[in-house]
């Protein structure tokens, strides 16, 4: 018997993937409501096959995700989300083959055939996600995407310096420090000094000592 755990608080979803589990005849159905539940639920089946919409889920970021499923090794995860970001799909399926990936608007085909590749402990990765890790991938080997002075200021901001001191140092305005940093945000995709942080510090353009996170 296999065993399945809904973690997903959509009505509508989980009724969804009832009735797609119940195809396979040999199956137990748990569901989970919340985190410490689902770690409670694989803790006592380890091999189960977990739904999870992380997008509802009280998971703090993508490594809380990968935590829990190092944990429990011989679990197999189909991540179905309405939205996922590419920088989180390319991180998860990068650090674990674990994961499969489905968005909820995707067709029943593709849940069916993420359902059948867990099952043999492969991962399946719907279309639209690959596409979104390979536009990723792409932007993130760019060589120009930050200008040098860009780069800088990048720099300043993983120091943990405000807008008036970059400003301050660089003789510039603030308004002139605050245009670079929108660019910089554009470019990079993200919304905080924390992401572009991380960011700069994947590619490189910073050293670990130089950086808060």
């Amino acid at each position: 018997m296999k065993d399945y755990i809904i973690a997903d608080n959509q009505e509508l979803t989980r009724y969804a993937l009832e009735h797609l589990i119940s195809e396979d005849k040999e199956q137990h159905l748990f569901y989970a409501w919340n985190r410490t539940a689902l770690v409670n639920l694989l803790a006592e089946h380890t091999n189960a096959i977990v739904l999870l919409d992380y997008t509802l889920f009280d998971f703090a970021d993508e490594d809380q995700l990968l935590i829990v499923a190092e944990r429990f090794s011989q679990s197999q995860w189909i991540l179905l989300s309405d939205e996922l970001t590419p920088q989180f799909l390319r991180r998860v399926t990068y650090s674990s083959r674990q994961f499969s990936i489905v968005f909820k608007d995707g067709s029943l085909g593709e849940i069916r055939q993420a359902l059948i590749a867990t099952d043999r402990h492969e991962r399946y990765i719907c279309q639209r996600a690959l596409e979104a890790i390979i536009s990723q991938q792409q932007e993130e080997e760019k060589p120009d995407l930050l200008t040098a002075t860009e780069v800088e200021i990048v720099r300043a901001i993983a120091q943990g310096k405000t807008t008036k001191e970059i400003a301050a140092e660089r003789f510039s305005s603030i308004h002139t420090i605050t245009t670079h940093r929108k660019n910089i945000f554009r470019k990079l995709n993200v919304n905080t000094a924390h992401e572009v942080t991380k960011y700069a510090l994947r590619a490189g353009l910073i050293d670990s000592s130089e950086f808060y996170i």
